[in-house]
Order: C-alpha cells, then structure tokens, then sequence
C-alpha cells in the first residue's frame, strides 16, 4: 500500500465532504428562493445528497485501502477517482442545471451516474481481489 495514494484518497474525500456540505448548506439557505421559484429545489438536494454519501464512502475506501491486498487496493483506488469524476459530473451537472446553466450540461448527468457506478463495481470487485499471498493458502 502505497502511503502517497492513501493521503490522496483522504484529500479527495475532505475535499467532497466540504464541498459537499458547503454546497448543500449554500442551496437550503442562501439560494433556497431562487431553486423554490425555479422548482428546482428537488434537483439541487439530489445533487448534495450523491456528493455527501459519495464523500462518506470515498472515506471509507481510504481506512479499507490501507489494509487491502495490493489487488484490492487497486481497485478501491480507481473506484474513489470514479467516484470523483461521478460526483463532478452527476452532482456538478445537476447543481448548474438547478441554477439554470444550458441544458446540453444535463447529458454529463448519466455520465456521472455511469462513473459512480462503476465506483460501486470495483468496490465489489475488491473483495474478490486475490493477493499472490492468498495463492498459498
């Protein structure tokens, strides 16, 4: 396990957590009126609920990455950068949509939902992750 990938996987998931919660904050308080008048208040809370669970389970892929065969720890670390480019795409496109950004953005949505998705796959597939070491059991 590689000490340099472990830090990395805790900014990414600090990051997201702020960001998240920063963003959830920013559209119940401050913009709240603008996302009630535009209906959009639904879409923005969707957006802050993917981040923030997705900032929660790239911390726990950071505390498993630390322990994880080499395999397996690959894999979790290809699933938080999924899981970072999902929330940029799914959450980022839904928030722009929300405040009236171009439609054509609204395409990155299914992208970032496909992105988080194949986060979850490589969790998944980590615990199948065989080490040269489990070979000798």
């Amino acid at each position: 396990m590689c000490a340099s990938t472990h830090r990395i996987l805790l900014l990414l998931a600090g990051f997201l957590g702020l960001t998240g919660v920063a963003l959830g904050a920013l559209g119940a308080h401050r913009l709240g009126p603008l996302l009630a008048q535009r209906g959009m208040i639904a879409t923005w809370e969707t957006g802050a609920r993917y981040h923030l669970f997705h900032a929660v389970a790239l911390l726990a892929v950071a505390a498993l990455h630390r322990s994880a065969n080499a395999s397996a720890a690959r894999r979790l670390a290809v699933a938080a950068w999924a899981w970072a480019v999902g929330v940029l795409l799914f959450s980022g496109s839904l928030y722009w949509f929300a405040l009236g950004g171009p439609r054509p953005l609204v395409y990155a949505t299914p992208l970032g939902g496909i992105a988080l998705l194949v986060g979850w796959g490589l969790v998944l597939a980590s615990a199948f992750s065989k080490d040269d070491t489990d070979s000798r059991r």
